[in-house]
């Protein structure tokens, strides 16, 4: 069993073939999908989901930091509380510093991270992390909320070495995805360096298609794409990439 840990199959982008894109993913043997939150405007979708496949689906709440608006993080945040009051959610996520697309809500961004982070730490909640163009930004915050109930994922890991040994030091798992099989990626390059302990799969459909996708709608069958990749290199077995990564995911989100 593989288990995506991380996947918008609620999206607009599924709206036409959703049940075959999850059959297909349970074909290979992918049949956990843990669903990472935007804001507010994405909830019901996700839920109607998780009541149509309450056994395979798992969800998060959170506000993602593109989704942090000067005129809505207030009501945006209240949402993210309310869920996790209310409803059996996994973890906080995603949530993060993006400074691609915008980086004028920086303190902002970085506010309502911390604020989430303290959210997951008193729930006893991992955290998934989106970070673009942010590494000292999001260390940043890692560093002031820091302590022994800090934990979570480090969602589509595009760092170098040293990068993902400050994560793994702030209890984080690498989110490999798609970008390893990428010629560019570089992350393939160190990864053999990083303990497969550290390791949890995700495809972030319908984003980050891997080769011999890439450029095309993600889904999550093609998971099992990452996981041959890691297979070559770590040079283990497919089942040893399945089994250990799929006991971190277990593990990480409690979904025994």
């Amino acid at each position: 069993m593989f288990i995506d840990t991380h996947t918008h199959l609620y999206s607009e982008s599924f709206k036409e073939d959703r049940d075959e894109v999850i059959k297909r993913a349970l074909d290979q043997s992918i049949n956990q999908f843990v669903l990472p939150a935007i804001d507010s405007t994405y909830t019901k979708a996700m839920w109607d989901l998780k009541d149509q496949h309450p056994d395979l689906m798992h969800i998060m709440a959170g506000l993602h930091p593109t989704h942090v608006d000067p005129l809505s993080v207030s009501e945006e945040l209240d949402h993210v509380k309310q869920q996790l009051e209310q409803k059996n959610v996994c973890a906080i996520g995603e949530i993060g510093v993006d400074l691609y697309w915008d980086s004028s809500t920086k303190d902002l961004q970085q506010k309502a991270f911390a604020q989430q982070i303290r959210w997951a730490k008193e729930y006893d909640l991992p955290i998934a992390i989106h970070c673009r163009d942010a590494f000292d930004e999001v260390f940043e915050v890692l560093e002031q909320e820091n302590n022994d109930k800090l934990r979570g994922v480090f969602h589509c890991f595009t760092g170098n070495l040293d990068h993902a040994k400050q994560a793994i030091a702030f209890n984080l798992k690498l989110g490999i995805g798609g970008v390893a099989t990428f010629k560019n990626g570089k992350i393939d390059q160190f990864l053999k360096e990083i303990d497969l302990e550290h390791i949890v799969l995700e495809t972030d459909a319908p984003y980050l298609a891997p080769k011999p996708f890439r450029g095309k709608r993600n889904e999550s069958s093609y998971l099992i794409h990452i996981a041959e990749k890691l297979a070559n290199i770590y040079q283990v077995p497919l089942s040893k990439i399945e089994e250990i990564t799929t006991e971190n995911a277990k593990k990480l989100f409690k979904l025994d």
